[in-house]
């Protein structure tokens, strides 16, 4: 019998291997190819019971977290998303006192779906807003007012300052059980403002009111008081650290007037 030759075996071992480990390999893709295919499988079936029952073991449901998310408004947005970017079979639902949305669908299509929530659920950027109302005579200042608030991309914010003037409404009973009944009005400062993303900067709409009592006037009897009402209300656009006139307002029968200024500042 003839020996056989070292390197010859060597050879012969490697295709032995080679032969051995080929078939674990394509059993190891098979799953893999299986579960892309899944939701074409069972499109193709006939019926819509046999498509059913096909769907059923394969498809996945998942409750996905907001985090970032401030208002209803914002959940809705990334529902519609999902809803308008994937298949209309595939189930969606949201779910507010959780602040989560629940999907049910093919496993890879949940990734993609989990993915574009994850992108689009991102904190609102935050600003503040610094107003500056100058009060003049002719040329002379006679007072300067300064207001600041944090606004938040998309939320409405308000503040107010000042008091709460009694007005009367009426009155009830006769002799010495009559009651007069009365009702509150804000006077002061009051600001309200909503923020927009637009480009590089951000878009205001902003009004500005500014309320004083005035001398009384008597009507039926009862002292009522004038109430002097100063507003600005108007769209800007507004870049980082440069001050924007908003408008200046005359007061009449005076030779006063009011200029208001806002400034939009980061929030470091």
């Amino acid at each position: 019998m003839l020996p056989i030759h070292p390197r010859r075996t060597g050879v012969l071992s490697i295709l032995a291997l080679t032969f051995t480990f080929s078939p674990l390999a394509l059993t190891a893709q098979a799953p893999a190819d299986t579960a892309r295919n899944s939701e074409a499988e069972c499109n193709k079936l006939p019926t819509r019971s046999e498509r059913s029952d096909c769907e059923e073991p394969r498809i996945q449901t998942r409750t996905i977290f907001l985090q970032n998310v401030t208002s209803q408004n914002d959940e809705s947005e990334i529902l519609n998303s999902v809803r308008n970017m994937f298949d209309p079979g595939m189930k969606v639902y949201l779910l507010p006192s959780q602040n989560a949305i629940a999907i049910s669908t093919y496993p890879e299509q949940l990734e993609r779906a989990e993915a574009l929530i994850h992108t689009l659920d991102r904190p609102h950027k935050a600003y503040r807003l610094a107003y500056t109302i100058t009060e003049l005579d002719g040329d002379k200042t006679v007072s300067t007012q300064h207001m600041s608030m944090v606004a938040v991309i998309g939320q409405h914010t308000s503040v107010k300052e000042g008091d709460k003037i009694p007005l009367a409404t009426g009155t009830t009973g006769e002799n010495n059980t009559t009651q007069t009944q009365f009702t509150y009005i804000d006077v002061g400062m009051n600001f309200d403002a909503t923020i927009e993303q637009q480009g590089e900067g951000v878009s205001l709409k902003s009004k500005v009111e500014q309320s004083s009592v005035g001398p009384t006037n008597t009507i039926a009897g009862v002292a009522e008081p004038v109430i002097r009402q100063t507003v600005l209300e108007g769209f800007s656009i507004l870049t980082l650290g440069k001050p924007v006139m908003l408008g200046s307002i005359d007061v009449p029968t005076t030779t006063r007037r009011f200029d208001i200024a806002v400034v939009l500042e980061p929030i470091k």
